[in-house]
């Protein structure tokens, strides 16, 4: 069994040394293992100490980031440089604890593919763990994946998964949500969860504000790339019919009424102006429909030449 643990690393050279410890301890019983640790740039003398933590453990290795990109952006390298067969995602805080990877592991033996941490009993403050609760919830009701901790940094994957995720942005989040997309088989398990002992909390408040906007493109794309004519269609049929409830109503003034088109003309033109915007939604989603059209016919002869 080969085992690959991504810990992206940002300014925490206080757990470096005791993360090492207790992830030694664990993966030392398994056939091989690596350790993935993506500084993303790191200021604090924590990429000093990964590479004299490497020159010492060969298992160690090093991808390091000119400056700050975010945590998507480091499991991404992460996920396209691990080479085990399971891979461990884990926060590099000592929050999460290296103690249940061998739980982890034995839980994606039942036929999972990936399985995701639940930090249950969460050691934060209340100002975490209150806006994380709403989130979860959240997404929980709109991706239909039925988890607790979308964003709990201990998870475990089949190679198989990590290689056809794209994490960008702050999709981080929402992997289980992508995962479930693609129809990977998935649970969740109850993981201790440890209280901050060195240094702070890299995330604030906007995290959630911006998790929503990624939360709301997984679900576009998710939906509406393949077949973008259903949304923006729907926009301009509805645009459409608003329009044209508008002019008939003018038309109904005008000739059973007998008011003349001048009073109205304002309302008449407003008429005019959404059924046209209706038409262009209706436009955009054709031309959606072509590009996917092209986009799936392309994928299609990669494929029967990767076959051949």
């Amino acid at each position: 069994m080969n085992i690959s643990v991504v810990i992206p690393v940002y300014n925490e050279v206080g757990s470096l040394q005791e993360l090492h410890r207790e992830l030694t301890r664990v993966l030392t019983p398994f056939e091989s293992y690596e350790i993935l640790f993506i500084d993303d740039g790191s200021t604090d003398g924590s990429v000093d100490f990964v590479k004299e933590m490497s020159e010492k453990d060969n298992h160690i290795n090093l991808i390091q980031f000119h400056r700050n990109y975010g945590k998507s952006a480091a499991l991404a390298e992460g996920f396209k440089y691990a080479e085990g067969n399971y891979i461990v995602t884990m926060d590099a805080d000592l929050q999460d604890d290296p103690a249940e990877i061998p739980n982890l592991i034995e839980k994606l033996e039942e036929g999972y593919d990936l399985v995701s941490g639940w930090k249950k009993n969460r050691r934060d403050p209340l100002s975490k763990k209150v806006p994380s609760k709403f989130f979860n919830l959240v997404t929980r009701l709109f991706t239909g994946v039925k988890i607790h901790d979308f964003n709990c940094g201990l998870k475990i994957y089949r190679r198989a998964v990590i290689k056809t995720l794209e994490i960008y942005g702050g999709r981080h989040r929402y992997i289980p949500a992508l995962a479930g997309q693609k129809k990977f088989k998935m649970a969740e398990l109850i993981v201790n969860h440890r209280p901050r002992i060195h240094g702070v909390t890299k995330y604030g408040g906007s995290r959630l504000f911006h998790g929503f906007f990624d939360l709301i493109s997984i679900l576009f794309l998710s939906k509406y790339t393949q077949s973008p004519l259903y949304f923006f269609g729907q926009i301009g049929l509805f645009t459409f019919l608003i329009g044209l409830g508008i002019d008939c109503y003018v038309l109904y003034l005008k000739y059973f009424l007998g008011e003349p088109f001048a009073k109205h003309m304002a309302l008449l033109m407003l008429g005019v102006l959404i059924i046209v915007i209706g038409i262009q939604f209706f436009s955009i989603g054709l031309v959606g429909e072509m590009i996917a059209n092209t986009n799936q016919d392309k994928e299609s002869r990669v494929k029967g030449i990767l076959r051949s």
